[in-house]
């Protein structure tokens, strides 16, 4: 089957480093650790286990993180390499294991990405405490080879599909999955809104695990899907107060305001204004930036994950407040903690999905999600801006991380198309 690998190497590592800011061939061509052909497709390891043909693959900015060799090198240990990269897919299953009983072929799915204790073959009393805990996105063994056999070797270390080598990810025509992974999607549901289950996972798993909510104002930082879908699951999980989007483009803004967002802000003098209309009051210190006392916003979603957007979210934060991080931070230098201890601030992040309390019950954050778009009907797949054939990858990963150049939010793959 035809699919992108990616090998992380030493050489692979200074080339992009040094050359990277030249060309981007030393990125996502031939100078990179990116390639295009054909892979073996691995057999089904076991009787709960299905195949799946995709259908369309999203790029996430973690992939064009990890690519330019942006992102911190702390998750290397829970990766292994070579692999087929995409970890935000819709597929069809056309094969199912003897023991599958959540879905039939044919069926439309979205694929949880995430590599449980339970993929691996640990069962029982050999699974860690957060898989137990239905927290299996900081699945305690995914530096572990695991018990379950892949084309004849046990399962090699990771933590999610696309950046796992026995696990075909989803920038490929077809993949192995656990039926645990998978969701059915109802008929009503679009290729591109059911492509985005992943990405709106992850806003409302954090948006989930920030109520109760308060009276707000409500501030997110960050125009990509992750922030425009955080504003949406922020609205579906119930938050009524006003909610404000700090975008950079009139089109993202379009959109935030689609999905719920009260109003929409630049950065900067306009970040500033609605600030102070919380009530906050501003003071230059003999040195260094302005601060800010009374007022502030009680949450903040920051999106982004830079240097800046966690200094504005410290500083903009009121006391006591709550500051999520949800974009992928890492290593940031001279980050002046100063605002958590003085304004005992809340900061928390969060990865992933699973379970959840949901309306009296347990449910997984793709259900809720899944149900949630069915109820309020929101325009999720506006976000895809971009659709790709397959072997066209190295043009979609520039559209993908030239945002603005292209005005692009969501770029999608589609091994279907020639």
């Amino acid at each position: 089957m035809r699919a992108v690998t990616f090998n992380v190497s030493v050489p692979g590592y200074l080339t992009g480093k040094t050359l990277g800011g030249v060309t981007e061939s030393a990125l996502f061509g031939g100078l990179s650790g990116l390639r295009y052909g054909d892979v073996p497709e691995p057999a089904l390891p076991g009787p709960e286990w299905v195949r799946l043909e995709v259908l369309m693959s999203g790029i996430c900015g973690s992939d064009i993180g990890n690519l330019t060799y942006k992102s911190s090198p702390a998750m290397e240990p829970f990766g292994s390499f070579p692999a087929v990269l995409g970890h935000e897919i819709l597929a069809r299953v056309v094969e199912v294991g003897s023991a599958v009983r959540r879905v039939e072929r044919g069926q439309r799915v979205a694929v949880d990405p995430v590599i449980s204790c339970t993929m691996r073959g640990f069962l029982g009393v050999a699974q860690c405490p957060s898989c137990v805990g239905g927290h299996h996105g900081t699945c305690e063994r995914s530096g572990e080879v695991g018990e379950t056999v892949v084309a004849g070797r046990p399962l090699g270390r990771g933590l999610t599909v696309g950046y796992q080598t026995d696990l075909p990810g989803g920038w490929s025509e077809r993949m192995i999955a656990h039926e645990s992974q998978l969701f059915p999607l109802d008929d009503a549901i679009s290729d591109r809104t059911g492509v985005l289950m992943e990405p709106l996972a992850v806003g409302m798993h954090a948006a989930l695990g920030s109520r109760p909510f308060g009276s707000g104002p409500a501030l997110v930082i960050g125009s990509g899907p992750i922030a425009l879908g955080a504003i949406w699951a922020l609205r579906a999980a119930g938050y009524e107060g006003e909610l404000l989007a700090q975008i950079k483009r009139g089109h993202e803004a379009e959109i935030a305001r689609s999905l719920g967002a009260t109003a929409t802000l630049a950065p900067g003098d306009e970040a500033r204004q609605a600030l102070v209309e919380t009530g906050a009051q501003g003071y230059m210190p003999i040195l260094g930036d302005e601060v800010y006392s009374g007022g502030g916003f009680p949450l903040i979603f920051d999106c982004v994950g830079s240097g800046e957007t966690i200094k504005q979210a410290l500083r903009f934060a009121a006391p006591r407040g709550r500051i999520v991080l949800l974009g992928c931070a890492a290593e940031i230098r001279k980050l002046d903690m100063t605002f958590v201890w003085a304004r005992e601030l809340d900061v928390k992040g969060y990865v992933c999905y699973g379970q959840e309390e949901w309306r009296g019950g347990r449910q997984h954050t793709f259900q809720i999600v899944h149900d949630m778009l069915l109820e309020t009907q929101a325009p999720v797949e506006r976000m895809v801006t971009h659709v790709y054939p397959l072997g066209q990858y190295k043009d979609a990963l520039s559209a993908a991380a030239n945002r603005r150049r292209t005005g692009s939010i969501k770029v999608l793959l589609d091994p279907t198309i020639g």
